[in-house]
């Protein structure tokens, strides 16, 4: 070959592949790479570990004498520490000990003599305590403890047969005292010595035993539950020097488990006496009690290093109980309502420590705050039955429609339910919560949050002043209808937060007033239109009109509904005033186009129809008018391009109506109510057909056939007049005569069937007859002859069927 052809030629024979293909083949060549060069890591270090436990004279095997083996086994490991038995041994073995001079004490003692019995348990207690010094100098440390442990608890067996022996006669209680006093002075003691002080037992038994002394004396002493509850407090007191005080971590665990348990059944004693309490001298004496928790606490959190939970609950406890004991007294000089008012001026008054800066830790105020927190929360807790009176209340009027306007505020809203006798001093708690959320909250992720919650306030004391001060009715009702348009108002803001807020205030509002309302006639009107004018008025060009919109074309159903009532009118008449809110609805959609306001308008006009519906269906040509008039306003609506798919709903609605309207001329006839449907949906198929000529004819003219032919058949086979199957035969054959002439499917096939079925039904007397006349042998060799007809015929008639399931099938 040339050497010019060759150049030439060869860049077209050359195979490049497009970018994205070589690309792909590079990736899953670099994926195969990859993938090999991680299974020859893992082998590798499986070797190395392999090579590692190998023994040393498999690496000296000759390498031409290669021998497969296992990787060697790894030695059995134990299931128990050697210091784990060690410790289960030496507890087991100082409680067997122990047990064993508990039953010589209790049983064995009556035995010896009185200087037996002395040297014996004085030479035991002996040997245990000082055990432990020659076993620590050994290096036995957890010997020692164990030891340790047996003499400690020896002593408590000499404390008991002391009693025994020398002091039966005294009381029990009282020596029991006097004995966990000593025992924990001996204990601390023996803890604290140089030769012992190493051992972890004593000085953690020590505040144990400290637990019981001051409680044992006063029940020892028949001292009142004051007294009992001072001891408890006592003993916290003196956990939590020792627990602030000392380092060792086993004594601080003793000492403020001590401090809580003792310290909590004060609290709850004293608590208990403050509630109570039947006059300012019981409730002072509480409150001292109450007051040196507090203290308690007040120091502990101070002296607690670090901003932990610890500091910060024991501030908040500090608190809370100040708040109770100065409360529990204070409210022996106020009347039973304004108690409530007392203690959450004592908990905003803790709000001060949050001014301290510097003075105080940052823990401890914040404790205080959160203290101050918990009673404004109580007290809110306190003021929720009335407001739940009030704003759920006038729910009773639902049962006493126009019965008569109630002679004030308070007997609006206390319809059922007895009123709270206690309810004066809410306002005020409200009043106050939300002036310390306004003004004490600084934080700026905290004080949007807290002024919605300051407005939610002053709206619930604002609806409760009406029934409290017991204004009159019409005073009452003219508040709330202030307050909801000041709501709505205050809705038009651009935060979204207090947007929200404010529409929920307005809506409970609003339903409130409506309630409230239903007790006159004439407040009902005049509320309802004043309910449908302000959201309406609110609409016009703001942000609102998504919620205030359907909220005024709701009222307006009311307020049509109310005024048919009002004009005596019967339920179906005053459908027709309803419908003129789904005309509105209708109107006011197309000029809220791309708006949020739309779909809520257009549901809000459908539940009005539907109300409408519901008002007429008594009477039947009303209802059929009113249905008539829903279909109308339903099909202006399908005008609009994006809602084109109502105008099934019109079309059903036409046809709901004109059925109606038969029924109420009592016309029995089905084609009466079938020709209607069939005639419009045969033009519907027809339009169709003649835009899309691929549409199946099931689709464009089965529905519309199917709707006459259908039930007039069903009504031919019990007519016994001759009439209706002539007529419905004649339909029939035309029918099929059109769906052979056009090559139809659904015409053809329909109007057959129901043409063949016609003749049966038409020809069946006849059969009838002539069965009854024919002999008995006549049935059975007519089926002989039919079947040998059949027979010879087969092939003739599978033919003929294939034929005309070939001439179907072509047809649409």
């Amino acid at each position: 070959m040339p050497y010019g052809v060759t150049r030439t030629t060869l860049p077209v024979m050359t195979h490049l592949p497009p970018p994205a293909e070589e690309l792909r083949l590079l990736d899953a060549e670099l994926w195969q790479l990859e993938s090999r060069r991680t299974q020859l890591l893992a082998r590798r270090a499986w070797l190395i570990a392999t090579l590692q436990q190998a023994p040393q004279q498999t690496q000296q095997q000759a390498p031409a004498q290669p021998q497969a083996q296992l990787p060697p086994t790894a030695p059995p490991r134990p299931e128990t520490a050697a210091p784990s038995v060690q410790n289960v041994l030496l507890v087991l073995g100082g409680v067997l000990l122990t047990l064993a001079a508990a039953v010589f004490t209790l049983v064995s003692w009556g035995h010896m003599g009185i200087t037996g019995r002395a040297l014996v348990l004085g030479a035991v207690t002996l040997a245990a305590l000082a055990g432990p010094a020659l076993l620590l100098k050994r290096g036995l440390r957890s010997t020692a403890e164990s030891v340790a442990g047996l003499g400690l608890a020896l002593t408590v067996l000499d404390a008991y047969a002391l009693h025994e022996a020398a002091l039966a006669g005294t009381d029990g209680t009282g020596y029991a005292a006097a004995a966990t006093a000593v025992l924990a002075g001996l204990w601390s003691a023996y803890g604290l010595l140089p030769a012992t002080a190493a051992l972890r037992l004593p000085l953690p038994c020590a505040v144990a035993a400290a637990q019981f002394p001051l409680l044992l004396w006063a029940l020892s002493a028949d001292a009142g539950p004051f007294m009992i509850s001072a001891a408890l407090l006592a003993t916290a007191g003196l956990d939590t020097v020792v627990a602030l005080r000392v380092t060792a971590a086993s004594v601080r665990i003793c000492a403020v488990v001590g401090a809580y348990g003792a310290g909590g059944w004060g609290v709850l004693g004293a608590g208990w006496l403050s509630v109570t309490a039947d006059g300012p001298g019981t409730a002072a004496r509480a409150g001292a009690l109450l007051l040196l928790a507090a203290v308690i606490a007040l120091g502990a959190a101070w002296r607690v290093p670090g901003p932990g939970g610890h500091a910060l609950g024991l501030a908040a406890a500090s608190g809370l109980l100040t708040v109770g004991a100065l409360g529990g007294v204070a409210r022996f000089g106020v009347p039973a309502p304004w108690a409530v008012v007392v203690h959450l001026a004592l908990g905003v008054a803790l709000l001060a420590g949050l001014r301290a800066g510097r003075l105080l830790p940052d823990a401890v105020r914040h404790g205080v705050a959160w203290a101050s927190a918990v009673v404004q929360a109580l007290a809110l807790l306190w003021t929720l039955p009335a407001v739940a009176l009030v704003v759920a209340g006038p729910a009773g009027w639902l049962g006493r429609v126009w019965s008569g306007a109630p002679s004030d505020a308070r007997a609006a809203v206390a319809v059922e339910a007895p009123w709270p006798s206690d309810a004066a001093a809410a306002p005020v708690v409200l009043l106050a919560v939300a002036a310390v959320l306004a003004s004490a909250v600084r934080a700026e992720q905290w004080r949007p949050r807290a002024r919605l919650g300051a407005l939610g306030l002053l709206w619930a004391a604002a609806l409760l002043l009406p029934a409290i001060l017991t204004v009159p009715h019409l005073a009452g009702m003219s508040v709330l209808g202030v307050m909801t348009a000041a709501a709505l108002y205050l809705a038009r803001t651009t935060t979204s937060g207090t947007r929200i807020t404010a529409l929920v205030l307005a809506l409970v509002t609003a339903v409130d007033l409506t309630l409230v309302s239903l007790a006159s006639q004439t407040a009902t009107l005049v509320v309802l239109s004043v309910l449908t004018a302000l959201p309406a008025a609110a609409s016009w060009r703001s942000g609102l009109t998504p919620f205030t919109a359907p909220a005024a074309l709701g009222y307006a159903a009311a307020l049509a509904s109310a005024t048919g009532a009002a004009a005596d009118w019967p339920p179906a008449r005053t459908a027709l005033l309803v419908l003129a809110v789904p005309v509105a609805a209708a109107l006011l959609a197309p000029r809220l186009a791309a708006s949020r306001a739309t779909v809520p308008v257009e549901a809000v006009g459908a539940a009005a129809g539907l109300l409408a519906v519901g008002l007429a269906v008594t009477d039947p040509p009303l209802l059929a008018l009113v249905l008539a008039l829903c279909g109308v306003i339903t099909a202006g609506t399908a005008l609009r391009p994006e809602r084109r798919r109502v105008g099934h709903a019109a079309t059903a609605l036409f046809v709901l109506a004109a059925w109606v309207r038969l029924a109420a001329w009592e016309v029995g006839t089905p084609e009466a109510y079938t020709l209607p449907v069939t005639v419009p949906a045969l033009f519907v198929g027809a339009l169709r057909r003649r835009r899309d000529p691929q549409a199946s004819s099931w689709t464009a003219y089965g529905p519309g056939l199917a709707a006459t032919l259908l039930p007039s058949l069903v009504a031919a086979w019990g007519d016994p007049h001759w009439t209706r199957p002539l007529l419905l035969g004649t339909a029939a054959l035309l029918v099929t005569l059109l769906g052979a002439r056009h090559h139809l499917q659904a015409p053809l096939v329909l109007g057959g069937s129901v043409l063949a079925l016609v003749a049966l039904h038409e020809l069946a007397p006849y059969v009838v007859q002539v069965t009854g006349a024919l002999p008995r042998w006549a049935p059975p060799a007519l089926a002989g002859l039919l079947l040998l007809a059949l027979g010879a015929t087969y092939e003739q008639r599978i033919r003929d069927v294939r034929r005309v399931r070939a001439v179907l099938g072509r047809m649409n």
